[in-house]
């Protein structure tokens, strides 16, 4: 496909696509093709103008390259694009305001006057029948005040400011609609599924790993232990616990049984199942988080509860305000004035727009956070509790050696260590799978039902034989897995500085598979950084020796540590901190951290982690580097701040507004356009960056 170049600049391409149109799907198609490729950042791609402005870093050749290569046929084949990507609804919401301000202005040049009020009065009978309807109910709301100072404009023969005052409400609601289905549209999207490749259940029974993109409506998938279920389908064998809480915000596990309908998103906390699949990639998902994002209590933060609860105490006395002002004055004009300005609209959009704003800018950071709440208690964090394997630990450990016992080979061990540990995505699992790979040892199916045990290992059957894989305290004391006595002086001179990995099977030790698992390079300079922004004390927990773990506490730097805890012990430390009055942050990546994480106050999950500790998270930061942690704590700490100063904003200049009208300075039509003028734009510094402002401030 050719490309026009409109602009260039270091790190940005300004293009244009050479063809007569772009359809929405198109740009979609582009959008998701470029947005895939290595370097890129950032793209925007506009269907009207068939504009595309990308931001990269790397080798601008290559780009060029890629986009040289690209035809819309091809790409539906090589990129997901979910149902909903966000264009239709911007499309929309423009042409509305568009359409909605050519009406306004093109009435008041081309009507008549009688004809214009006429149309006025129409206009707000809707507004006059919510207004009477919440009377009638008891209840004093904004949609009151809104009908009473229309009303009072109408009564006194001032259609011009009643006009305007529609016109403004209108041209209010359009955008408070549209800002709000933005964001809670961004947010959705980054809180979709990220499963790129499943189990498929061949004809054959065996199974096999493929693209999620290649999986249609019919096909059968095998879910294990501590996988999401990926696409909406009907349970054909098995029974499963599963966890809910990503689709119902409740956490407590549900049992499913064949021909059980199961949604995607949902996790397998116990057990392994067959699944029907019914559903497509990218659409039912998706309108599940919207509709919870909506709907759920989670969203809100404890700082948009008290405004929106304040917003509804204050609509009585602007009423009171209009009514005292009419008595001493005994001018109509200045109660109304007063009618004009209320707090509620800038208090219930300007708060929640700020959450939501600020998540979705901390999606564009690889963070997905699950409620505006969980922003607000890492502001308040003062304890942060690391897992350490997988999180302080690099998150991809490497085998270093295989040491083979009872006359076993090392290669066909570590072959049969990654047949079991392939089904469970854990940092370590993935590293066997992966040396295996390495090594050019290919595997098939050659077990029975695998069952994970969690915090422990992966027990199965080979033949008639019980195998399992795990801790030493799974393999030796819960299994009684013995050691032959001329492997003995073997085992004892294992290497201490690896951590090991233990594969029995039919209750003899056959092989120790010892893992390197280096520390993280930024890990030391984390645990400092989080002290300078506000954390009062660092834990590290892990599994390991009480050697191991003291060494790794003393070189990160971390306030207090604890070895050989298990997952009970994890969530006992963190009732412990809770117990004396600490907001504790827990981060970790396995399935034995789900209780932890759920637990905490905040529970953090690592990106490349299991997918049950994704999903029982409260929050999701990618793999790559721990850094984000401190943005996270920055960005919650500017999130309150900024909420908090633009609510000293909205009382003091509303309030300045009110007094101004009462006292007669400022007319109603006036009193009108400031306060919603004022409410759009304060809405409009709601969506900008936190972080840039940040950064701009300093």
């Amino acid at each position: 496909m050719r490309f026009q170049v409109l602009h260039e600049a270091r790190g940005q391409l300004r293009l244009r696509a050479v063809q007569p149109r772009m359809t929405m799907e198109q740009a979609d198609l582009l959008d998701a093709y470029i947005r895939a490729l290595d370097g890129v950042e950032t793209v925007t791609v506009h269907e009207r103008t068939m504009g595309v402005i990308i931001g990269y870093r790397g080798e601008r050749d290559a780009l060029v390259r890629a986009l040289a290569l690209f035809n819309y046929e091809k790409a539906r084949t090589e990129v997901q694009v979910y149902n909903q990507t966000g264009r239709a609804l911007s499309r929309e919401y423009k042409e509305k305001i568009v359409f909605h301000v050519l009406r306004h202005y093109g009435r008041r040049l081309f009507l008549p006057a009688p004809a214009r009020h006429a149309l006025s009065v129409l206009r707000a009978l809707p507004r006059f029948a919510t207004a009477a309807k919440d009377l009638l109910h008891g209840r004093l709301t904004v949609e009151v005040l809104d009908g009473v100072a229309i009303g009072v404009s109408m009564l006194t023969g001032d259609f011009n400011t009643a006009g305007s005052v529609q016109f403004l409400l209108k041209l209010g609601d359009y955008l408070d609609e549209w800002t709000h289905k933005k964001s809670v549209d961004d947010l959705a999207r980054s809180m979709s599924l990220n499963v790129e490749k499943v189990w498929l259940q061949a004809e054959n029974g065996t199974q096999v790993l493929v693209p999620l993109e290649q999986v249609v409506p019919g096909d059968c998938v095998v879910v294990h232990t501590g996988h999401v279920i990926p696409l909406d389908g009907v349970l054909s064998e098995g029974e499963v616990m599963l966890n809910q809480a990503s689709l119902t915000g409740e956490s407590v596990p549900v049992a499913k049984r064949p021909g059980d309908a199961v949604y995607a998103g949902s996790v397998v906390e116990e057990g392994n199942c067959l699944l029907c699949v019914t559903g497509a990639v990218g659409g039912s998902r998706y309108d599940r988080i919207v509709q919870m994002i909506e709907d759920s209590e989670r969203l809100k933060s404890g700082v948009e509860t008290r405004a929106a609860s304040l917003a509804d105490k204050l609509v009585p006395w602007c009423l009171g305000g209009s009514a005292l002002t009419y008595l001493l004055s005994r001018n109509l004009t200045r109660a109304v004035s007063v009618l004009m300005v209320d707090f509620s609209c800038a208090l219930k959009l300007a708060m929640p727009l700020s959450v939501l704003s600020a998540m979705r800018e901390a999606s564009r950071y690889n963070i997905t956070v699950k409620g505006g709440k969980y922003l607000e208690k890492v502001s308040q964090a003062t304890t942060v509790i690391f897992d350490k394997t997988g999180t302080l630990t690099h998150a991809c450990p490497t085998v270093v050696d295989v040491v083979g016992f009872n006359d076993k080979k090392p290669s066909e061990m570590l072959r049969v260590a990654a047949c079991m540990e392939e089904h469970f995505p854990h940092s370590v699992a993935n590293a066997v799978v992966r040396a295996a790979q390495e090594r050019g040892l290919e595997h098939r199916e050659m077990h029975s039902e695998v069952e994970y045990v969690v915090a422990h290992g992966i027990a199965t059957r080979l033949g008639s034989r019980r195998a399992v894989i795990g801790s030493y305290h799974f393999v030796f004391e819960d299994e009684k897995t013995i050691v032959r006595e001329e492997d003995r002086a073997r085992f004892d001179s294992l290497p201490r500085q690896y951590s090991h990995l233990y594969l029995a099977i039919g209750g003899v030790l056959c092989a120790v598979i010892c893992i390197f698992d280096p520390l993280r390079p930024e890990a030391r300079e984390i645990i400092r950084a989080l002290h300078e922004v506000g954390i009062e004390k660092t834990v590290m927990l892990t599994g390991d020796s009480e050697h191991t773990a003291a060494a790794v506490a003393e070189e990160l730097g971390v306030d207090e540590y604890h070895a050989e805890v298990l997952p009970e012990d994890k969530a006992g430390f963190i009732q412990n901190e809770q117990a004396q009055g600490r907001t504790v942050i827990m981060i970790g990546d396995g399935i034995n951290d789900a209780p932890a994480l759920s637990l905490a106050d905040v529970g953090v999950a690592i990106g490349s982690g299991a997918n049950i500790a994704r999903e029982v998270a409260d929050i999701t930061i990618a793999a790559e580097d721990l850094r984000e942690l401190v943005y996270l704590k920055r960005l919650s700490d500017h999130l309150m701040r900024r909420i908090h100063r633009n609510y000293r904003f909205v009382m003091g200049f509303n309030g300045s507004l009110i007094a101004l009208g009462a006292l007669g300075i400022l007319p109603p039509a006036t009193s009108a356009l400031l306060h919603n003028s004022s409410t759009l734009l304060l809405s409009m510094d709601c969506m900008t960056d936190l972080m840039r402002e940040s950064a701009e401030g300093a």
